[in-house]
């Protein structure tokens, strides 16, 4: 009995379908900012540059936090936001009231979220959606409100692509793209969890390409007004009050906080901080997927990230790096490397080790092929669950820190000289399903320093896999003495069982 009326609920849930989204009102970047304060410092910095796009690295999480929160403050006509994942915690109701502060000054806001993180968010996302001023949509939404696996019970194929973008621009000046959702682990604001991440922030061209494509999604089919999914009576101003005041509230809490401390001290924090930036100009590109992707668009140069990306792997002639967190490469990728390194071409991958990665599931189908890419000769590290005496994890930048050793960052460089940064796994997900953004340019300063980095903290942070008589062993360095491990090292019988087991059912194509 329970059986059946599970399946006539499914029945009435899948027949429910989405709202009409045919009627809503199309809007494009604000391009007449030469008035605003972003706009006259950006105007000054790139006069001389005509064509370039200025590079700022924000390894550090604290400072990636910052760099967000004053694009947020200092905006005076617009901020785009586009987020794959937007927690309901401390940073992300902080940047909330921002965006609710930045809307009272009359900023348009509009704030683009993928629907997958949206589950027991909608009362809140309706209350931000009532302020005149601030518009926010839903990109692949599911119909069904509460349960996402409602959703993906009748709706799979479509549900299951997802937008994985991640981009914030103010005033159509200034704009950060790269690997960070919103929420505490991504800025180190979390006592449990910090990721090592990496995103950039552009001025000149970039920061046109990036609106170009917030455009693009933001007007796409796919993209559904948060208003459409409102059901009972309107937002009353009561509501909205009350909402304010709770905001408001928050906000005092985390001024009090050990992390509003650490906030102050950061070089992101000064007025002039923007002008005062050592920036690296050059020719970059915004790279990113067709919204469509998520329709099933065939895989293409015109409409998909990943064969650019692959064009500008194939140009390197010396030295390849790839940082990824879910890396599971398919026996044609492990066979491109091959002859990569046949060719006389150093590559070496970083990616986590099963006891860092917080998606185990990844780690069963990127292991089928490590030993294979190990004995090719690419060079193969494994970022660690990097314990101090007391059991604390230490915290640091890009992929060398994260409580729990997990790494978030996604980039590349190609022959110590170009870069890719963004929001793109070496995965089939990254290629096939999910959307993806990025940004590709010159920077041998940028390029150089995380090779190095690699280079000189490899043993240290990460085990390096060897082959010993065709068994696989973790090579680390601890107190200055190499150690080798012939399991995989902390890790538990039951996590390596595990990860065995589903080595043989996982399908790559979802990974």
């Amino acid at each position: 009995m329970r059986a059946m009326l599970l399946g006539m609920a499914l029945l009435l849930v899948g027949c429910a379908g989405l709202p009409d989204n045919t009627q809503r009102q199309d809007s494009r970047m604000i391009r007449d900012v030469d008035d605003t304060l972003l706009g006259r410092l950006t105007a000054s910095m790139t006069e001389s540059r005509p064509g370039l796009t200025g590079i700022y690295e924000l390894g550090e999480p604290i400072n990636a936090f910052v760099a967000r929160l004053a694009m947020i403050e200092t905006a005076e006509k617009s901020l785009d936001l586009q987020y794959y994942i937007w927690h309901d915690d401390m940073t992300g109701r902080l940047l909330h009231n921002r965006l609710l502060q930045a809307a009272d000054r009359g900023v348009r806001v509009r704030l683009l979220l993928d629907d997958l993180d949206t589950a027991g968010k909608d009362t809140m996302l309706h209350l931000l959606d009532a302020h005149p001023n601030i518009e926010i949509r839903l990109f692949n939404p599911f119909p069904h409100r509460g349960s996402r696996l409602v959703g993906f019970a009748t709706d799979f194929g479509r549900l299951n692509r997802r937008m994985h973008n991640k981009t914030i621009t103010a005033d159509n000046s200034v704009t950060v793209l790269g690997g960070r959702n919103i929420g505490d682990e991504y800025f180190n604001a979390d006592d449990e969890v910090v990721f090592g991440d990496l995103d950039v922030l552009c001025v000149g061209v970039a920061v046109e390409e990036v609106s170009i494509q917030f455009d693009l999604y933001w007007n796409s089919p796919w993209a559904y007004p948060m208003a459409l999914f409102r059901e009972g009576p309107p937002i009353t101003e009561g509501q909205q009050a009350a909402f304010r005041r709770l905001s408001d509230a928050e906000l005092e809490v985390a001024r009090e906080s050990r992390y509003a401390d650490a906030l102050k001290q950061t070089e992101m924090a000064r007025a002039d901080a923007l002008t005062q930036l050592d920036l690296t100009w050059g020719v970059a590109r915004v790279v990113y997927d067709d919204p469509g992707k998520v329709g099933g668009l065939s895989l293409s140069t015109d409409t998909h990230l990943a064969p650019e990306l692959l064009k500008s792997m194939a140009t390197s002639e010396n030295d390849l790096l790839i940082i990824s967190p879910y890396f599971v490469p398919g026996d044609r990728m492990v066979a491109y490397f091959d002859d990569m390194v046949r060719r006389g071409i150093r590559v070496r991958i970083v990616t986590n080790s099963l006891a860092a990665n917080d998606v185990p599931v990844v780690h069963a189908g990127y292991s089928r092929r490590r030993q294979a890419l190990v004995a090719s000769g690419v060079e193969l590290y494994e970022y660690k669950v990097d314990l101090d005496a007391d059991g604390n994890r230490p915290r640091s930048r890009v992929w060398q820190g994260a409580s729990r050793g997990s790494l978030h960052a996604k980039t590349l460089t190609f022959d110590q000289r170009f870069m890719f940064v963004g929001s793109f796994n070496l995965d089939a997900r990254s290629v096939l399903l999910n959307t993806e953004i990025g940004v590709l340019f010159e920077s041998p300063t940028y390029a150089q320093r995380l090779s190095d980095n690699v280079e000189a903290n490899g043993l240290i942070k990460a085990y390096r896999l060897e082959l010993e008589e065709d068994e696989l062993r973790w090579v680390t360095l601890e107190a200055d003495e190499l150690v080798r491990y012939d399991t995989e090292p902390d890790t538990s019988w039951w996590d390596r069982f595990s990860n065995s087991v589903l080595r043989w059912f996982v399908p790559e194509s979802q990974l």
